[in-house]
């Protein structure tokens, strides 16, 4: 097998034309291509965010109403979210988010699309509710959000440390924003074409959605794992093996300093099926086989499978029951002892996973 390369340093079937490299006029061109198809993109995801914001917004006038009158009892948002869900899986449409849309309706009882409000993604407009209460600095860092078009972690970050008294409340003039579109290499214009809320409301294929899923997850569990503290060090993602001339590519690798090993994570975002635990032994003795030195511990490997409601988790290990010769590998929710004070618990991996699962 060859040694493991990195797959953002192959280059496959790419062509260079030296004679356009130095043309003035094909280089304005390309620029300009760029920057209007940029300009494009950014224009459709906002349109998608109003339309989207609006639905949420009027649903949640709907739900105020329903409540109000008293028809159903206290499980009627348990009802429609099941429905809801039901009808349209991944769509966001929880218990939590369908409370979220109810605040929003109350906190913003004028028309919404009137409203700067409007052109936020939803993750921002969550961050505003849950964390500030006056509406005019609401309205203040909407306004400097859009003008600024800084993402949702840092508009969290400029409320924590009171952003809005620091600059003594100066005055950002509402008209001014109610068309205007985040700057298009910004934050919040990045966050705004890849907003998951925006590719369910779309429905978006199923591969797509599960692309965009992984990716988030992988970000997740390698964040998580590396930030235990406890020996992981990253490897990579999608980290090629090639074994009789065919390429494979592992989720995601890592080197663990205290157990002398590598560990193989695997990352399903279907319900676990039988021969996830097959392909999962072919990538531990590949590692053990071609990547492995003498003095490494035996591989390990971790898989994830991500199904409607629920992660789970599950470790592989060696099987030393095994006959001598043979390569075994065993699927374990408990790990031996010796392993205990190095790798996190089955559950706290799950329990991990699954805290936005409802966000």
């Amino acid at each position: 097998m060859e040694k493991l390369k990195n797959k953002n340093h192959i280059s496959i079937g790419k062509q260079s034309f030296p004679e356009f490299s130095q043309d003035s006029v094909y280089k304005d061109l390309l620029a300009d291509i760029k920057k209007r198809y940029q300009i494009a993109r950014l224009k459709a995801a906002h349109a998608v965010n109003q339309e989207l914001i609006q639905f949420y917004w009027h649903l949640g006038k709907q739900i105020i109403e329903k409540q109000a009158q008293a028809i159903w009892g206290s499980k009627f948002l348990e009802q429609l979210s099941h429905d809801l869900q039901s009808a349209f899986p991944g769509s966001g449409m929880s218990v939590r988010n369908l409370k979220f849309m109810r605040q929003f309706a109350q906190l913003y009882p004028d028309e919404i699309g009137k409203q700067p409000v409007s052109q936020l993604p939803w993750g921002h407009i969550i961050v505003l509710m849950q964390r500030i209460k006056e509406p005019e600095t609401r309205d203040w860092y909407t306004n400097n959000t859009i003008q600024n078009g800084i993402s949702r972690s840092i508009l969290l970050m400029q409320i924590e440390t009171g952003l809005y008294e620091r600059q003594g409340r100066s005055d950002h003039k509402t008209s001014n924003y109610l068309k205007k579109l985040a700057p298009p290499q910004s934050d919040m214009a990045h966050e705004m074409l890849k907003d998951p809320y925006k590719l369910d409301f779309l429905s978006v294929r199923e591969e797509a959605h599960e692309k965009e899923l992984e990716h988030a997850l992988t970000h997740h569990i390698r964040d998580f794992l590396i930030e235990l503290g406890q020996g992981f060090a990253f490897v990579g993602s999608q980290v090629p093996v090639t074994i009789n001339s065919k390429n494979y590519f592992i989720d995601m690798l890592f080197y663990h300093l205290k157990l002398r090993c590598y560990i193989v994570v695997e990352l399903k975002v279907v319900d676990f099926e039988p021969e996830f635990a097959g392909k999962l032994g072919f990538y531990l003795a590949a590692i053990d086989n071609n990547l492995r030195h003498q003095t490494d511990h035996k591989t390990i490997g971790l898989l994830l499978c991500k199904s409607k409601d629920k992660i789970v988790a599950e470790y592989a290990l060696q099987n030393i029951d095994a006959p001598i010769g043979v390569s075994e590998f065993v699927l374990s929710k408990a790990l031996p002892k010796e392993l205990k004070d190095n790798l996190p618990p089955i559950e706290e991996l799950e329990a991990e996973l699954s805290i936005s699962e409802d966000e």
